[in-house]
């Protein structure tokens, strides 16, 4: 199960700065210490739980790199075409099977493995065969074309290590070595409902003062998306007594719980209550737009996240917060969203002392590069500013202000959303 110290994220007074949220968050949070055995095929997107250290070498043996013929470069005139006789052939799967000698040239296919002796290949575009014998022109150099043993992996390295969410390219790496399974954590499992009586269910009908709920379907594929098994507990309404309930129950089956709504401190915001006497709530009143009613702590012992009721508050704070969140409890190394340079194509004033999160969308530049423009309507209830938009932009503490031509950094929603 999930883990936070107890006095994690104890914290009151004025916003709390992003930077230092994410300091508490890297100091305080435990990782799931479960780890399994799973094989290649259903090891996409798990995080590694134990290096993986090469116990041979990748390629096995020395190797073609091309179609041609394999020869001995001693053999060679430097200043004039050398023929030699053609006296072997060897494939990919199917070696030589005997030395080669001095003075003879094997015709070797890209791929198979370098007869022992020769220790170049000259490829078939540069020669040319005449009856039994190929015709070498000069110039060559040693070594030419042939892949070493060892030349990808050498035994002993450590290929991928502890921490690192598996790629595509890390599964084939693994077989390479001849792996069929890895040692990796087990998913995550995060409890996840919406609350408000206003709230309803996409699909019936639409009570008055009610809005349909956009929230639990975005936060679950962001969820999903970071490979954590989510269950889906609905709606809740606002009730202490049923979300009490609820976070009871799902404390014990989880390592995550997250909820949407209710987490300020109005009269019809009963989060906070309904964790009293079962757990902790430190309220993080974030510098942070959109998105400042965020609430972080714990029911029992297992992680609990409260984002704002604004659909694109809800969003932007699981970027900036439950992301990093998720990579610590997972036993991830923590990776930064890759940015990169763009030139901003607007004016902006924002207040100090509050990190910022533009939604915006790129036009090319003509003399290159790429402009940045700002979606018009930055509400957080605007859920169209993600849609329509192609990444972040976002905006540190002491920024108070934008002009044209100013340089941002652009950070898309593949490494953020996805």
């Amino acid at each position: 199960m999930a883990q936070l110290a107890d006095d994690c994220f104890a914290f009151g007074g004025p916003l709390l700065p992003m930077a230092e949220a994410r300091r508490l968050l890297a100091e305080r949070v435990r990782p799931v210490a479960d780890s399994e055995r799973a094989p290649l095929a259903a090891a996409l997107g798990r995080v590694l739980a134990a290096d993986l250290v090469a116990t041979r070498a990748v390629p096995p043996h020395d190797n073609a790199a091309v179609d041609g013929y394999a020869v001995f470069h001693a053999d060679l005139k430097p200043d004039a075409e050398t023929r030699l006789p053609v006296a072997g052939r060897a494939a990919a799967g199917h070696p030589l099977g005997r030395p080669a000698r001095r003075g003879e040239a094997i015709r070797i296919f890209t791929g198979a493995p370098m007869p022992e002796g020769p220790d170049t290949v000259m490829m078939q575009e540069d020669c040319r065969l005449e009856g039994n014998q190929v015709v070498i022109h000069p110039g060559i150099k040693r070594g030419a074309n042939r892949r070493s043993a060892g030349e990808d992996i050498q035994p002993g390295a450590t290929v991928l290590t502890r921490g690192r969410r598996l790629r595509p390219v890390d599964l084939g790496l693994a077989a390479s070595l001849g792996e069929t399974h890895l040692t990796v954590a087990r998913p995550l499992r995060a409890a996840l409902f919406s609350t408000g009586d206003e709230i309803a269910e996409p699909g019936g009908a639409l009570p008055p003062g009610a809005v349909y709920d956009a929230n639990r379907f975005s936060v679950a594929a962001l969820l999903r998306a970071q490979g954590v098994i989510v269950t889906d507990l609905g709606i809740l309404p606002d009730r202490r007594e049923a979300i009490a309930r609820a976070l009871a129950e799902a404390s014990l089956a989880h390592d995550l719980i997250v909820t949407s709504g209710g987490v300020s401190e109005g009269e019809e915001d009963h989060v906070k209550a309904a964790i009293a006497g079962q757990g902790q709530l430190h309220l993080w009143r974030l510098a942070i737009k959109p998105g400042r009613p965020v609430a972080l702590g714990q029911v029992r012992r297992t992680a609990f996240v409260g984002l704002p009721g604004n659909p694109a508050a809800a969003v932007v704070t699981f970027v900036a917060l439950v992301r990093p969140l998720l990579q610590l409890l997972a036993g991830e190394t923590p990776r930064e969203p890759l940015g990169f340079p763009v030139v901003s194509g607007f004016a902006y004033k924002k207040k100090p002392d509050r990190q910022e999160w533009l939604r915006v969308f790129l036009e090319p530049q003509a003399e290159g590069g790429w402009l940045a423009r700002k979606f018009p309507r930055e509400g957080a209830g605007i859920l169209t500013s993600l849609s329509e938009t192609q990444g972040f932009a976002p905006l540190d503490e002491a920024v108070t202000q934008v002009q044209p031509g100013d340089r941002l950094t652009f950070i898309p929603y593949a490494e953020v959303l996805a």
